[in-house]
């Protein structure tokens, strides 16, 4: 979060945040000792894994491995973005986020607040322009009600070049802000001009719900484009949206399933009709930025398409797109519409009922893959056929992550085919038992050091001398341990959870959240980390001088030819682990 939110205020606010708080809030914990357990939120279990340390200020499950801080956790239960979870921890905390000045943050909220006036001013337009009455007639001939219509902030951009622009500018917004806010754009002659003209605008909403963007749909289907979407902004990436994500989390709960249709009023009408889980991609093919979104809110996706040719065309990149997405747990479906037919029509003629019908019933991924595979074949069950559909296959079967379905979905392939490849694995080993849950690291007396240091950070002083040793030290992840023990001593109040913050998306952070989920042999007694600390410093220190002095010894034996091969090879190790 540099350049957005000081490393200051994460650490303060971290420092004034509970995790036993925000977990027990939203999932009953009970007491297990020094820490907190409960039945794990992420995935179904009847035995309690999920272990919460108040010291550490970091949570993990024994079962699925989920793991982090408290922003990581708001993020994942209630998939929020991560600047979405620091806003709420700064709620609960009453802090305010500072707006450091010449950075994006204020940016941001600069064309917030200009995209909010322009969604204002659309609304007002369809309540009171002289010409609103054509935009009233077009959506009372789609089927819309007025409530509906407020409920997804539904406007209108009446005819002319000027009408947002001029009643922004008048309301003292520059003319530079409009254009990066993508409302307005510049003519051959350079003068401005309304992005929207005669439309029925829909806004397009963030998480939060907050206008973003907007989609206009022309008031006659002769116009061209008949759809036309804000362009690429600060704010608005077309890749990365889903018009009506944000009123399907809001009107729907629990959220259990979203079907994904090509276009607004599919949204809107399915809605009306009291189906509020439907979203839309915004004119583009389904994106991996999208299906990451979608996984963040539902774990059951129902894509629904047209049956001709493009509509086809569009499911199987929705597919291919998914697979990597298909941990277990997690399904994906397709319905496919008859010809003639979208959303908006299917519903207004058959019914919720109906619809509701077709989404139960819609195909499976699994039937459609290999359906789609068997139909682009001319002799799918001849022999060579058979190693055909194997081949297209098993590229496909590779992108889904390791774990039940891929399992099935290769043992399917098998029945497909009758071929049983070399590139199909065994079924996945055992999660890992209660009692080796700390073996996913071997333990090495560097790992075990930055270990004891996460657990009991004010350990961090007594290292503060070594490091010159440890910056020098050929020891992997010697760096690291040195550049923890500076954090810590330089801030010596800091949590366990604001450290790990710092290293968020780097390969380090990766290696210190598995090190947090270790804990100490022994936690009662006379058990004493300093001690252990010292010793391992101590053995770090002796090894190092000890590589120094065969170093020297070797190299002092002349040239490579005096040395055994066992020595060159000593040698050989000690060159690259001093390069490195």
């Amino acid at each position: 979060m540099a350049g957005r939110i000081p490393q200051e205020f994460l650490d303060q606010l971290l420092a004034r945040t509970d995790l036993v708080e925000i977990i027990n809030a939203r999932v009953p914990l009970r007491r297990a000792g020094r820490d907190w357990m409960a039945c794990c939120p992420f995935h179904a279990e009847k035995t309690p894994s999920f272990s919460v340390s108040p010291q550490k200020q970091f949570y993990y499950c024994f079962g699925c491995g989920a793991h982090g801080t408290a922003i990581g956790f708001l993020m994942e239960y209630e998939r929020l973005e991560f600047l979405d979870a620091i806003e709420e921890l700064a709620r609960l905390a009453g802090l305010d986020i500072p707006k450091t000045g010449g950075e994006p943050f204020p940016v941001t909220r600069l064309l917030l607040d200009i995209v909010a006036q322009a969604d204002r001013f659309f609304r007002q337009q369809l309540r009171e322009h002289l010409t609103r009455q054509r935009a009233v007639d077009y959506l009372r001939q789609r089927g819309l009600t007025g409530q509906i219509a407020a409920t997804f902030g539904i406007g209108y951009a009446p005819p002319g070049w000027e009408n947002l622009s001029q009643a922004l500018l008048d309301a003292g917004v520059i003319a530079q802000t409009l254009l990066d806010a993508g409302l307005v754009h510049r003519d051959e002659q350079g003068r401005l001009r309304d992005r929207f003209r005669d439309r029925i605008i829909f806004p397009i909403r963030d998480r939060r719900g907050r206008a973003i963007a907007f989609g206009g749909r022309a008031l006659t289907d002769d116009a061209a484009p008949k759809y036309l979407n804000s362009p690429e902004t600060p704010l608005f990436h077309k890749g990365w949206e889903l018009y009506g994500l944000y009123e399907a989390r809001l009107h729907t709960r629990p959220l259990q399933k979203l079907v994904v249709v090509e276009g607004y009023l599919d949204v809107v009408a399915l809605a009306q009709y009291g189906l509020s889980y439907a979203v839309a991609t915004l004119g583009t093919a389904t994106t991996t930025e999208q299906v990451e979104r979608l996984f963040r809110s539902v774990n059951d996706l129902v894509f629904c398409f047209d049956g001709d040719r493009a509509g086809r065309a569009a499911a199987w990149r929705a597919l291919t797109v998914a697979l990597p997405f298909l941990c277990d747990g997690r399904q994906v479906r397709f319905l496919f519409l008859p010809d003639g037919d979208d959303p908006d029509s299917l519903v207004r003629r058959d019914g919720h009922a109906a619809f509701e019908h077709r989404l139960t019933h819609a195909m499976p991924l699994a039937d459609y893959l290999f359906a789609e595979l068997r139909a682009q074949m001319d002799d799918p069950d001849t022999l060579e056929g058979r190693v055909k559909l194997a081949e297209w296959a098993q590229p496909l079967l590779e992108k889904l992550p390791e774990g039940y379905f891929r399992d099935l979905l290769e043992q399917r392939l098998q029945q497909e085919t009758q071929v049983v490849t070399s590139r199909l694995r065994q079924r996945p080993a055992r999660a890992a038992s209660s009692s080796d849950r700390n073996l996913r690291l071997a333990r090495t007396p560097l790992r075990k050091v930055l270990a004891l240091l996460l657990y009991q950070p004010e350990l961090a002083q007594q290292a503060a001398a070594e490091d010159s040793m440890l910056r020098s030290s050929a020891e992997p992840g010697a760096k690291l341990l040195a550049d923890l023990v500076g954090i810590l001593s330089t801030h010596p109040g800091l949590t366990v959870a604001a450290l790990l913050e710092r290293y968020r998306n780097t390969r380090e952070g990766v290696i210190l959240e598995q090190l947090a989920q270790w804990q100490p042999e022994a936690l009662d007694g006379d058990y004493r980390f300093e001690e252990e600390f010292a010793d391992i410093l101590d053995y770090l220190r002796r090894r190092d001088d000890s590589d120094e002095r065969l170093l020297e010894t070797l190299l002092q034996r002349g040239l490579p030819s005096a040395l055994s091969s066992e020595e060159r090879e000593v040698l050989r190790n000690l060159g690259k682990t001093k390069k490195t």
